[in-house]
Parts: structure tokens; C-alpha cells; sequence
């Protein structure tokens, strides 16, 4: 038995002129949970989407538990939750998750499974009717009914609120106790940090960076402040050491990155007082995932 959950090789997958996954590898170890992160567009859901067998790479090769992706012995060891929630508008939730559950060996309960995700008082409303995160939670649960050895869970707290978004990361903290495999995309940073073993950002189709998320955040530290926005930051570059850099974030929000030690400190809040203005909020610490994801993806907005 393979001891990868997920083995992607060089994958390429192509739309007509548009490149969307370039080259991609990654791997899951069995029993882990692995975040793919990337800008809007960047390749995660086409990535994914080749994992769980609903589309072929041009190139490449994908294995998943030691099987081609679209091979049928699959099905009943994967838990899929893409976008979009994946289930016919005008059935009701408990018919559609006990769909899903009859096709499985040893299923959970579903009657239990929609009461641990708030669903029990919408198990006979259309999932066309149910709220966005009604048919998130819904899409989970068809995901989890089957007690899968490998989840592919696509954006999986878009669109919920802050306790339906708690309850999944604790059940995802709870697969991977159970010796799951997941692979999740998120745009939340917090989320990739508090959940992952591993983390793959991509960008226009390529890995960028990867690691462990304390791995990719341990490098440099950063002292952030906020004042006046606008301020000419010349005269504070020259005062600091070459190997911090400073820049403003948005508006009145300014990091400096690099080795920050008392003397920057001092430096800045100097130059605060040349400038007449008060450095508030001023703190230091460790870059989070999230600068990290945005020195490598870029500021601008993606469609």
C-alpha cells in the first residue's frame, strides 16, 4: 500500500490557449491534511478536480491510494465536497444525503450526521432553497456519510458563519485523528494555518511555495504600525538596516520586514516623531501565512 493518500507528478492540464495547472507536484501522506492555496484562477479547483477523477491531465500523472484517479474501487474510499455543493437542486436534504449513504459499505448515520451539522430542522426543504451555507454544510456532509479514507474538501468554509466555520475545522481536526487523508482549498489563511500539515501555494498553475505552515513563516520578522497614510518612506529606508525592507501595506498600515531588533524599533518610532506623526498600534512578530501568500501571488486583484 502506497504510503501517499495523493501523488500529483508534473500534472498539466489545458483549455483551448489557457494553461491551468502548469507542472504541478504535490503530495499527501496518508492520515495528514495538506491546504492548496492560490489567487483566484491560479489551478486549485482544476487540481482537485483531476485528484478526485472528474477530469484527465493532458500530462502527468495523478495517483490516488495507489489507483488512477477514475478508477471505480475508488468510489466508496473518497469523499468528495466540490463548489457549488453538488446536488440536485429539488431534492430535499435527508433524501439526498441518504442517496449518498446507501451507496456506501458502512455509512454513518445519516440522521446523526445532519444533526451534528445543524441540518435537522432542513432535512425535508429542496436543497435548491436552502440557505449558502445550508448547502455547504449539506455538500460536507455528503462528503463524510460514506466514512471515506480520503476527502476532497473544495473551498469547504466558504460562505459560513463563524460557528458553522468552527464546526468544520473541527471535523476536519477529527478525520485526521481518524487516520483521514484531506485535501482542502481555501482562501483562509487563519484557516490553512490552523488546520494543515502541509501547505502549496500555486500561482498562474505552478507551485510557488511549500512546507509545513510554520516552515514558510519563519523566515525574517515583521514590525507593523499604523499612522498617517502617504508618508515619504525615503528617509526611513535610509536609516534602516539593508536587510530590512519597509512598505506600505494599505493606507496607514506600514511593515517592516527583515531582522527588526531593538535599533528598528527605535528607528521608527524617530522617524515617526520627524514626521509629527504617533506610530500606534506598533507590534512584532513572525510573518503570518497570509504575508507570505501575498509577497508571492502579488496585491492585485485576480477575476
Amino acid at each position: 500500500m502506497s504510503e501517499s493518500a495523493v501523488e500529483v507528478c508534473d500534472v498539466v492540464k489545458r483549455y483551448g490557449r489557457t494553461t491551468a495547472v502548469a507542472g504541478v507536484d504535490l503530495v499527501l501522506p496518508r492520515g495528514s491534511v495538506l491546504a492548496l492555496l492560490g489567487p483566484n484562477g491560479a489551478g486549485k479547483t482544476t487540481t482537485v478536480e483531476m485528484c478526485a477523477g472528474f477530469r484527465e491531465p493532458d500530462s502527468g500523472s495523478v495517483r490516488v491510494l495507489g489507483l488512477d484517479p477514475a478508477d471505480p474501487a475508488l468510489r466508496p474510499r473518497v469523499g468528495v465536497m466540490p463548489q457549488g455543493g453538488g446536488a440536485y437542486p429539488g431534492v430535499r436534504a435527508a433524501e439526498m444525503l441518504g442517496l449518498v449513504a446507501a451507496c456506501a459499505k458502512n455509512p454513518l448515520d445519516p440522521a446523526w450526521l445532519l444533526d451534528v451539522l445543524g441540518l435537522t430542522g432542513t432535512a425535508k426543504t429542496p436543497f435548491k432553497r436552502l440557505s449558502g451555507g445550508q448547502q455547504q454544510r449539506l455538500s460536507l456532509a455528503c462528503a463524510l456519510v460514506g466514512r471515506p479514507e480520503l476527502v476532497f474538501l473544495d473551498e469547504p468554509t466558504a460562505g459560513l458563519d463563524p460557528q458553522a466555520r468552527r464546526l468544520v475545522w473541527e471535523l476536519v481536526a477529527a478525520l485526521r485523528a481518524d487516520g483521514v487523508s484531506v485535501l482542502l482549498t481555501t482562501h483562509l489563511m487563519d484557516e490553512a494555518e490552523a488546520l494543515a500539515d502541509h501547505v502549496v501555494i500555486i500561482d498562474t498553475g505552478r507551485v510557488v511555495a511549500e512546507g509545513s505552515p510554520a516552515a514558510l513563516t519563519t523566515d525574517g520578522q515583521l514590525l507593523r504600525f499604523r499612522t498617517r497614510p502617504g508618508l515619504d518612506l525615503s528617509l526611513l529606508s535610509a536609516v534602516l538596516p539593508e536587510a530590512c525592507a519597509v512598505t506600505e501595506a494599505s493606507p496607514g498600515a506600514y511593515l517592516v520586514s527583515g531582522e527588526v531588533d531593538p535599533q528598528v524599533v527605535s528607528a521608527v518610532t524617530s522617524w515617526c516623531a520627524q514626521q509629527g506623526v504617533l506610530a500606534e498600534e506598533l507590534s512584532v512578530g513572525r510573518r503570518s501565512l497570509e504575508d507570505v501568500f501575498i509577497e508571492l501571488t502579488g496585491r492585485e486583484l485576480r477575476s
